[in-house]
């Protein structure tokens, strides 16, 4: 089932159940779908993985108010926010860990030829496509620039 057909299933699940965080969660996650799928001169229907980056922008803006909450002291909303990514990932593929970006940023490097933090951009064009949303990109840019400034051994 595409992922846009289960957001709306579960959007009814969640109604049908008066489950209000869940509902309200989705309903966003969906209209953020639909404005961009309008954006631009023409509207369009989101592919997948276009969808899954839509839900990876809002659970990264989920984090980003967590951040700003939890240092104004507003533990309530913060709270919030934290549900909210919770009912969010459950659609997104599952984040690599550490060892498992290491290993496919050393592969990355090893492909591209790099050979100096200036050659990241070359880095990452190679690696950004088998990521898919799996990482972080702030997490996958420390990775690459901590790699590519580490001395290389023969």
């Amino acid at each position: 089932m595409p992922v846009k057909e289960q957001l709306r299933t579960d959007l009814t699940a969640a109604m049908k159940a008066r489950d209000e965080l869940i509902a309200s969660t989705l309903r966003m996650v969906l209209t953020a779908v639909t404005n961009e799928e309008v954006a631009g001169k023409q509207a369009r229907e989101l592919s997948d993985d276009e969808v899954l980056k839509v839900l990876a922008r809002e659970g990264k803006k989920r984090r980003e108010s967590i951040e700003a909450y939890t240092s104004a002291g507003r533990d309530e909303l913060a709270e919030r926010e934290r549900a909210e990514a919770a009912v969010i990932d459950r659609y997104l593929p599952a984040q690599l860990d550490d060892a498992e970006l290491a290993a496919l940023v050393s592969a990355a490097i090893a492909e591209s030829g790099a050979a100096d933090p200036k050659a990241m951009g070359q880095v990452m064009k190679v690696l950004t496509p088998k990521l898919a949303g799996r990482a972080d990109g702030g997490r996958v840019a420390a990775e690459v620039r901590r790699q590519l400034a580490a001395p290389r051994r023969l």
